[in-house]
Parts: structure tokens; C-alpha cells; sequence
């Protein structure tokens, strides 16, 4: 599966695009330096019911890495 099909996957599933996600995870402080990656994919599983490889996906594109 292409990064794009997991982004337009998660897009389908919750209504939300990286740049949502971004803005919420913003809002909850878990962008900070000292937050780990873990914190936000638990996060992101446990909110929006994401599974392992679409929370990375979202993950991702907070550090810049979209291919």
C-alpha cells in the first residue's frame, strides 16, 4: 500500500487529513520535544481508532516524512 492510499484511507475512515490530526495534536500539547512517538500513536489509536500502520502514517507527516 502507497503512504497516499494510508492517507486517503485514514481521510475515509475518520473525515480528518494529516493537517487535522496536526491541529488536534497541537491543541493537546503532544507535539512538544519531549513527547514521544509512542504517546501520539496510542493516541491515535485510542481516539480515532487507528490501527499500527495508519497511526505511523499520521505520525509521518508530523515529522515531515511522507515518503
Amino acid at each position: 500500500m502507497s503512504f497516499q492510499a494510508y492517507i486517503d484511507n485514514i481521510k475515509t475512515k475518520t473525515g480528518k487529513s494529516p493537517e487535522d490530526f496536526k491541529k488536534i495534536a497541537t491543541k493537546k500539547g503532544l507535539l512538544k520535544e519531549t513527547i514521544k512517538a509512542g504517546e501520539i500513536i496510542k493516541w491515535l489509536k485510542e481516539d480515532f481508532d487507528l490501527g499500527h500502520g495508519h497511526a505511523m502514517a499520521i505520525y509521518a507527516t508530523f515529522k515531515g516524512k511522507t515518503k
